[in-house]
């Protein structure tokens, strides 16, 4: 069916193209024929208004010809050949140049639509063999049609570090400045769905650059498309690939973008109008973050309250009470105080005490039975003041008369000392 005279896709997006000439063409609504430039791509027809045109501004899907007769009307054109394109919907008047023009419209029509040679028609060896091509290759457009498209490389994970999404002339630019860090890389190809190799070489001072097309395969993996095509299974391998048939001549061109390490702005002082590169102010340091609280416990009790405390801390485990020491052991004991060196260690034996780096403690001079030693504070002279102290009162005083001692007649004596000093 034809479709309404809008502006369509340009002939680089269009099928391939199988056989193209001048057509006249007239349908039932039409009520005088336009002669237009046609082009047969794919199993559709293309109208362009003359062979200059990239735009079409009609077209005709021929997945709907049922068949093709011939005119036999009579024109005044005698080199004129007149057909009828049979749809399902409506009939379309054609007119060719010439009777051997319309019989290759009809083999080319029918074999695009049927899939199959016309044997119907007066054809030529030749001609017999070309449109055999042609239906083996629109077979194969129309399998790939029909089957979903394979997953596109996007994810730039799996593509290799020398792929870079630029077009033909901007990867030529790209090798050319930076020939120093590499002469290969990848690139999308112009249809969207396979890539290019792209290649430079300094020869006598000029750069020459090279183009080789990898297209997808129909059995998985991708194909360097050459003389002797070559199968690889991914694009790492494509490229290593040309490494290796180049014997490291090509390496992959490895940009290593730049990235800004503090933050910096333009500013405009607003007193003498000057612009100055100023950086932000570092943030200031993070205050220390206090311990965290110790967290409540509830209990339970039996009678059904709760009660919410802080945990207890472990009490520190009680030492044994000291064993009882005899009545005739104790005298010894005070008297060896001061000539026995104890350590507080439970297990002794398991420390070791070097004797010559600890010097021995002092011998103090043994005291005389029933006599006491006067105990000093540090700083203070070791000779007692007689002014208030009892030292004039005799010592030998026996037990007895010390627990009769009247409080009356001691604050006597003290007070006629007073008086006579």
């Amino acid at each position: 069916m034809a479709a309404s005279n809008r502006i369509g896709r340009g002939r680089s997006q269009l099928p391939t193209c199988y056989y193209e000439g001048f057509l006249e063409k007239k349908s039932i609504k039409d009520k005088m024929g336009r002669k237009l430039w046609t082009s047969l791509c794919g199993n559709v027809l293309f109208f362009y208004n003359n062979t200059k045109d990239n735009v079409y501004i009609e077209k005709l899907d021929l997945s709907d010809l049922v068949s093709v007769n011939d005119d036999r009307c009579r024109d005044r054109n005698l080199d004129a050949a007149r057909f009828t394109l049979h749809m399902k919907n409506e009939d379309i008047k054609m007119i060719a140049p010439s009777l051997e023009a319309r019989e290759l419209w009809k083999g080319f029509m029918l074999s695009v639509s049927k899939l199959s040679v016309p044997s119907s028609l007066n054809l030529l060896p030749g001609q017999i063999h070309m449109m055999r091509e042609i239906i083996e290759k629109e077979k194969i457009r129309q399998r790939l049609l029909s089957s979903p498209p394979p997953p596109l490389v996007t994810v730039q994970s799996d593509m290799p570090p020398c792929y870079h999404n630029v077009t033909r002339v901007e990867a030529e630019y790209l090798l050319e400045r930076n020939s120093v860090r590499g002469n290969l890389l990848l690139r999308p190809g112009h249809d969207g769905t396979s890539f290019a190799l792209t290649t430079c070489q300094d020869i006598n001072g000029r750069p020459v650059f090279k183009h080789y097309r990898v297209s997808r395969s129909h059995e998985g993996g991708f194909t360097i498309a050459l003389e002797t095509p070559i199968t690889c299974e991914t694009l790492h391998d494509v490229v290593n690939c040309m490494l290796k048939k180049s014997n490291g001549v090509y390496v992959p061109l490895l940009m290593e973008e730049h990235y800004e390490k503090s933050i910096t702005f333009i500013e405009t002082n607003k007193e003498n109008g000057e612009r100055n590169v100023l950086c932000p102010k570092a943030p200031s340091p993070t205050p220390p973050v206090p311990p965290p609280k110790p967290a409540f416990v509830e209990t339970k009790h039996e009678n059904g309250e709760t009660s919410v405390h802080l945990p207890r801390c472990p009490s520190p485990t009680p030492l044994p009470p000291p064993k009882p020491v005899p009545r005739n052991q104790t005298s010894q004991s005070e008297t060896n105080t001061h000539e026995t060196a104890y350590i507080n260690v439970s297990n002794a034996g398991e420390y070791e005490m070097d004797q010559t780096a600890c010097p021995p403690p002092p011998v103090l001079p043994r005291l005389q039975a029933g006599e006491k030693k006067i105990l000093v504070p540090p700083g203070y002279c070791k000779t007692t003041s007689q002014r208030n102290g009892l030292s004039r009162v005799p010592k030998n005083i026996p037990k007895c008369e010390r627990k009769h001692v009247d409080i009356s007649e001691l604050l006597e004596v003290l007070n006629r000392r007073r008086n006579q000093e």
